[in-house]
């Protein structure tokens, strides 16, 4: 059954100011990643976005009731977004955001091979090419054995690896569990990890880091002046505002009609990487992004062609 055609309008709009937020808070951390360290943007980030999920368990009469006899798979979810979200703004804290933009993209392909199994899914002919032609393209990006490679690239990659691995968990939970739940719970989760890396970075000497990926995680706490008060708590908003927008766009329209609109996060990485840094992808990027999304989205198409025929 087909949504009506204004529904699907409303999740483009949705999703694709939704990928705006998601991408200027993305922008922020990295900004805050030259003087600040990574659980205090961290925890910030779920102090900030506290009153968009109070709101939306207001709205939806829940009060803060987030009980359900599914917790342990809840948390385990939260547990591996915590990670991956963490090895994001790791890598973006080395490497340009367009670059982990890019090569985050890889997240599809993750899941189409995690399908078989996670969930029983048989893995059709043309998602094991996609997957082969996506990996090739983040080879071309990162050019592993030369000496341009970044190590902090595999932060990102391991961060789409940990995203499909959530999204997976995701979908059998999300027909079980109020999806506003399982947030909440991640938002927890997030702030816990945020917590527990603060102490073991305060209490425990790892010595002197260099790479700015391993300088952002431990950099000592810092106590943040009124305006970067407000930049680092009005990230958390713009995830808070990700997130329910995210939630509402796949509420209104199927998710081969909504996923290829999140490339659209290229657009605004680039624009935010040249405008706040100076960063500007180059010729490898450009051509393996390019790889990435084509595969990305011919795939995601091509499932909805076998689904229509299908169904």
């Amino acid at each position: 059954m087909r949504l009506q055609s204004d529904n699907r309008t409303l999740a483009t709009v949705y999703v694709l100011t939704g990928i705006g937020l998601a991408s200027a808070q993305d922008a922020v951390v990295k900004y805050m990643s030259s003087g600040y360290p990574a659980y205090e943007t961290l925890l910030f980030r779920c102090i900030g976005s506290m009153p968009v999920i109070a709101y939306i368990l207001w709205k939806e009469g829940r009060g803060w009731s987030l009980s359900t006899p599914l917790w342990p798979r809840v948390l385990l979810r939260s547990l591996i977004l915590a990670v991956a979200y963490l090895a994001f703004v790791l890598a973006i804290a080395a490497i340009p955001i367009a670059n982990a933009v890019a090569i985050y993209f890889t997240m599809p392909f993750f899941v189409a091979g995690l399908a078989g199994p996670l969930l029983g899914e048989r893995v059709r002919f043309h998602r094991w090419m996609a997957i082969i032609a996506g990996f090739i393209g983040v080879l071309i990006m990162v050019r592993p054995g030369v000496g341009v490679f970044e190590p902090a690239a595999l932060l990102a990659l391991l961060s789409a690896f940990g995203y499909a691995t959530g999204q997976m968990l995701g979908r059998p939970l999300s027909q079980k569990v109020a999806p506003i739940v399982i947030a909440t719970w991640q938002n927890f989760v997030y702030a816990t990890m945020a917590i527990v890396i603060w102490i073991l970075f305060s209490t425990v000497d790892f010595g002197t880091f260099n790479h700015p990926s391993l300088v952002f995680l431990s950099r000592p706490w810092v106590w943040p002046g009124a305006f970067d008060t407000a930049l680092l708590l009005g990230h958390g908003v713009l995830a808070g505002g990700a997130m329910l927008l995210f939630i509402n766009a796949y509420r209104l329209a199927e998710t081969n009609f909504v996923a290829p609109f999140e490339y659209s996060a290229m657009i605004w990485a680039v624009g935010f990487g040249l405008v706040l840094f100076g960063d500007f992808p180059d010729l490898y990027t450009w051509i393996g992004a390019a790889v990435v999304i084509t595969s990305g989205i011919l795939m995601i198409l091509r499932d909805r062609q076998i689904d229509r025929s299908l169904g």
